[in-house]
């Protein structure tokens, strides 16, 4: 008599695993927009509190001197001045006057005003990283850049700066783009700009209807927190080199961004994001627009799509313009 015993079947077969691995592929390709959705509104939530700890630290500013910081301080009448933008020492920018309001006290009482932001003594100090100007979502380096003089060549300084993603609004126009000028009082329409003392009571737009702080991300140009350096200049980076509109851009632009329409731009306004990507505008790599810090301490999203004349309207801070639904 013969007895026979069933052996069980080892493994799979090799279809069997083709279909397990095409499930897989089909969970994944599932899951993973979700998870890259979680993690960039995470990113954009920690962008949104670095604005409210920023507008806090502007505001704390502005209760101990009475009026919101400059976008920069600079010696405009001094013989030793940038003889075309009038820019000269200190070049003190708005990150580092806020700075001890925003517990960074030791950056800042470490600085020598005298010795300006290009100063040798300064250098350990304007070249750091400090995470709250950085927003988690910019793609752009972080280590400190180099300024660089118009041709694209090291400025004769030496100096380096430590990053920022985040920029003040110096409203409508451009004024670092007319040169010989003392003052921007009276041409600047935002609350930041060049030795600004704006106070509270000048905004009378209203402090809610004002954008103070937006972002610039590094992927476009360089910004920093610390301030200018008098004869640098701005430019964009190699990504963005040959788009169109990305041209170098006076040191101002370091710090400083404008909405448009400019007197030398008419009817043009740049628009959060615009494609056109000039150093001089906001840009974030958030998608469909950037995060920005109203008067108020408020942090709205602003879309790529906002009405032009509502953002013109959002970037000046006295021209009593209607601000519509952004």
């Amino acid at each position: 008599m013969r007895f026979s015993r069933s052996v069980g079947r080892l493994g799979f077969s090799l279809v069997e695993l083709l279909v397990v691995i095409a499930i897989i592929g089909v969970l994944v390709g599932l899951l993973l927009p979700a998870v890259q959705s979680a993690r960039e509104s995470a990113r954009r939530s920690q962008c949104t509190n670095n604005l409210r700890q920023l507008g806090l630290g502007l505001h704390l500013f502005a209760d101990a001197t009475k009026h919101f910081p400059s976008g920069y301080v600079a010696n405009t009448g001094s013989l030793a001045r940038d003889p075309t933008t009038y820019d000269a020492l200190p070049g003190t920018g708005w990150g580092l006057l806020i700075a001890p309001f925003v517990e960074e006290s030791m950056r800042a009482a470490a600085y020598s005003s005298a010795a300006g932001i290009a100063g040798t003594a300064n250098r350990d100090i304007v070249s750091q990283r400090v995470g709250i100007f950085l927003c988690p979502s910019s793609s752009g380096p972080r280590d400190a850049f180099v300024v660089l003089d118009e041709a694209g060549a090291p400025h004769a300084s030496g100096a380096t700066l430590g990053r920022s993603d985040y920029i003040v609004n110096a409203g409508n126009e451009a004024p670092w783009g007319t040169p010989s000028l003392t003052t921007w009082d009276g041409l600047a329409n935002g609350p930041l700009y060049r030795n600004s003392k704006t106070r509270p009571s000048q905004v009378s737009d209203g402090l809610s209807k004002t954008v103070f702080l937006g972002e610039h991300s590094q992927s476009l140009s360089h910004k920093t927190w610390a301030g200018i350096v008098p004869g640098g200049w701005c430019h964009p980076s190699d990504t963005f080199r040959t788009h169109i509109g990305s041209e170098p851009d006076y040191a101002a632009t370091f710090m400083l961004t404008h909405s448009g329409p400019a007197s030398g731009e008419l009817f043009i306004v740049h628009v959060p994001s615009d494609p056109v990507s000039h150093v001089d505008q906001m840009f974030s790599e958030h998608s469909g627009g950037v995060n920005a810090l109203l008067g108020d301490g408020s942090v709205r999203f602003a879309s790529t799509n906002i009405d032009h004349l509502t953002w013109a309207a959002l970037c000046s801070m006295a021209e009593a313009d209607a601000v519509g639904e952004y």
